[in-house]
């Protein structure tokens, strides 16, 4: 490799040497320097989206997805760095490692109320873990080796502002040997691996000490999957998983309650509710009413970040590791259990939880069912599928209604939950595993945000693709049916169809006035012939689904408040008679007139 004539290509040889080599971005005059230095490159892949949110969004799950070892985003300055807030707040609150390229404004014309002139270094302060602006040539090295050393050190953002006028003078690869300057290491620091030995002892005789062990498993379990099923083995225990966590182990398996919280099942409620002993790896799940009661359960905690441990639940024993090596460490000093009772009480709440799900997909509604449509895709799935899930009632169906196993795994914008992630996530796994099928679960209102803009990225890029199969569900309800649930349960008010309602959007017709393919699905004996074509085709294909907005979202434990809040909205929802016939009285409104002392509907 030649050396670097500019700041821009020393910018890039460096991160070529962490690793770096995928760009997800958007041109403009601020960060130019770098988009004119791409394109030399051999070892640099450049993807053009179109929108910064949805770059910062695909280098966060270029990560997840293994597509590379640190995800970066190039923006130009103002506008274009602004946009690429909420992607990077993704990766900093799912603790992905992401370096943001920011183009910023000449140093020249700088505190001069120039265009598109913003202080990022005030705007980047709370999202970035590490936050330089290189001013001078020398401080490429120093700047870029400290960025990705932090990113891979803490999981988290770091981000480089880089002035227009910067990024053309002449590059400094070697910095002098004097007083102020730095000579840097682009080698990663080593990972850590097991803790104590004291500690896994004392860990061990927690665990061993409980007859009804549950296990909470997160992201921070992903890749430990054999691991954690020696020791859920040797425990007796059931295991419950985070949204971040789902398909660590084989979901298939009896003793998998799957996911929990909000959008959990009623067997992970049980589960943390009935054990005496709770071991959580890689999971800082927020809603701690779904963890065992207060001094119900001792508990052990394993995370590769000691400052997240102890968070939600009183642990009696913190251990800082890798998630692998630590519960191979634990394993050998666990005491198997013969008596097996409990683990056939969680198969038996892991049963009863599937024949319920099954009787909620079948069961007929004004439109299709959602999650019929979802499970039928489940049962379609390649062995090796890749999933990207947006926020709203498709996290809901995904978590519920999709059963993952062998190699496949699915992601989504988990603690920031935001809209929009859906696609964007859903490109930059193509982009990691182009030689995989990618299946995007969408709700109208997220496709609306930026789905139906980033099917032109989609358009641009797929016949360069080894697997063609990139296949997009969009359940479309015309309506933004999550936050009207929310409204329903939380305040115990109607949807108001002026916020909640969204227009009408030929979503299979836009995709084929692409060159990509799609069909509109209406009919329940439509979808498992709509699903066979679209994973058969010979190009991206979106799936239409026009689904019921009135499928309850019901959690696996309702509270009284939350039944006296849906019954009470029923009496002013214009959609009350086709949420009752969707099977609501049997949940909420059975609870809501048992709490107001009135007999059961007949």
């Amino acid at each position: 490799m030649s050396a670097p004539k500019n700041v821009a290509e020393h910018v890039l040889d460096r991160l070529a040497q962490w690793g770096v080599h995928r760009f997800y971005g958007y041109p403009g005059d601020g960060i130019g320097g770098i988009f004119t230095a791409l394109p030399e490159r051999a070892d640099a892949e450049f993807v053009q989206v179109r929108h910064e949110e949805t770059a910062a969004f695909a280098a966060c799950a270029d990560v997840k997805y293994g597509g590379s070892p640190i995800g970066c985003c190039a923006v130009t300055s103002g506008p274009g760095a602004i946009h690429a807030l909420n992607g990077l707040y993704d990766a900093k609150l799912d603790h992905q490692p992401v370096v943001a390229l920011l183009g910023h404004t000449a140093q020249t014309a700088q505190g001069g109320g120039y265009y598109q002139e913003v202080d990022l270094g005030a705007l980047f302060s709370d999202v970035a873990g590490y936050l330089a602006e290189v001013k001078d040539p020398s401080q490429v090295r120093h700047v870029v080796d400290r960025a990705c050393r932090t990113a891979l050190a803490d999981r988290t953002v770091a981000a480089i502002i880089l002035p227009s006028d910067v990024l053309e003078q002449d590059a400094v690869v070697e910095p002098p040997d004097a007083h102020g300057y730095y000579h840097t290491s682009a080698v990663p620091s080593s990972a850590i691996t097991t803790p104590p030995e004291a500690a896994l002892d004392a860990a061990a005789e927690v665990l061993n000490a409980g007859e009804k062990v549950a296990i909470l498993a997160g992201a921070g379990a992903l890749g430990a999957s054999t691991e954690l099923t020696e020791v859920a083995n040797a425990l007796g225990a059931g295991m419950a998983t985070a949204l971040l966590g789902k398909g660590v182990v084989d979901e298939r398996s009896p003793w998998n309650t799957g996911a929990i919280g909000l959008l959990g099942t009623t067997a992970s409620y049980h589960l943390m509710r009935e054990c005496d002993t709770l071991l959580i790896v890689g999971s800082t799940m927020p809603y701690t009413e779904y963890y065992p009661a207060p001094g119900d359960a001792r508990a052990v905690q394993i995370d590769v970040d000691g400052s997240r441990c102890g968070i939600r639940y009183d642990t009696e024993v913190n251990l800082t590791g890798d998630a692998a090596a630590t519960l191979a460490a634990l394993h050998g000093r666990l005491r198997e259990r013969t008596d097996h009772s409990w683990r056939a009480q969680v198969e038996r709440w892991t049963a009863a939880w599937d024949d319920y799900s099954v009787q909620r997909a079948h069961a007929h509604t004004s439109a299709l069912n959602p999650e019929l449509v979802v499970r039928e895709l489940s049962d379609r799935l390649p062995d090796d599928a890749l999933l990207a899930v947006d926020c709203g009632t498709a996290t809901s169906w995904y978590a519920r209604d999709v059963t993952l196993h062998g190699r496949q795994c699915g992601s989504l914008s988990g603690t920031l939950l935001s809209m929009g992630g859906g696609m964007p996530y859903a490109i930059a796994a193509k982009n990691a595993h182009p030689d995989r099928p990618v299946v995007a679960l969408i709700g109208d209102g997220a496709m609306q945000m930026n789905g139906v803009n980033e099917l032109i990225t989609v358009q641009r890029y797929w016949e360069s693709w080894s697997d063609p199969r990139f296949v997009v569900l969009v359940l479309s309800n015309d309506d933004l049916s999550y936050v009207s649930w929310e409204t329903r349960g939380m305040l115990g008010e109607a949807p108001d169809p002026q916020s909640q309602a969204i227009p009408d959007v030929p979503y299979a017709q836009w995709a084929m006035l692409l060159g990509l393919d799609g069909m509109e699905l209406r009919a329940r004996e439509h979808i498992g012939p709509v699903w066979d074509r679209a994973l058969a085709s010979d190009r991206p294909f979106v799936v239409d689904a026009k689904v019921d907005k009135n499928i309850p979202l019901v959690p696996p434990h309702v509270t009284i408040q939350q039944a006296l809040n849906t019954a009470r909205s029923q009496l002013a929802d214009g959609d009350a008679l086709s949420i009752i016939a969707n099977g609501v009285k049997e949940t909420v409104g059975a609870k809501a007139r048992s709490v107001l002392g009135l007999p059961p509907r007949e």
